[in-house]
């Protein structure tokens, strides 16, 4: 599995994540809404860590640089 994820794009995914875990954990607590934004947080957070993101690969996206 090939990295395809930027330095940028991982900040990007950490930021998204943390407004998605405050909204489901807080503002939207114990509803399906709640419940989707924790799901969404929880993939942005795994995709971040490892540096891969599988829609990038379908569609032939890559913002990682070359040098890393």
């Amino acid at each position: 599995m090939l990295s395809n994820v930027g330095n940028l794009d991982r900040i990007i995914r950490f930021l998204l994540a943390a407004i998605f875990l405050y909204g489901g954990l807080s503002i939207y607590s114990g509803t399906a809404l709640g419940i989707g934004l924790d799901v969404a947080s929880g993939l942005l957070i795994i995709s971040g860590l490892i540096g891969f993101c599988g829609i990038y690969r379908l569609l032939g996206i890559n913002t990682r640089n070359p040098q890393n």
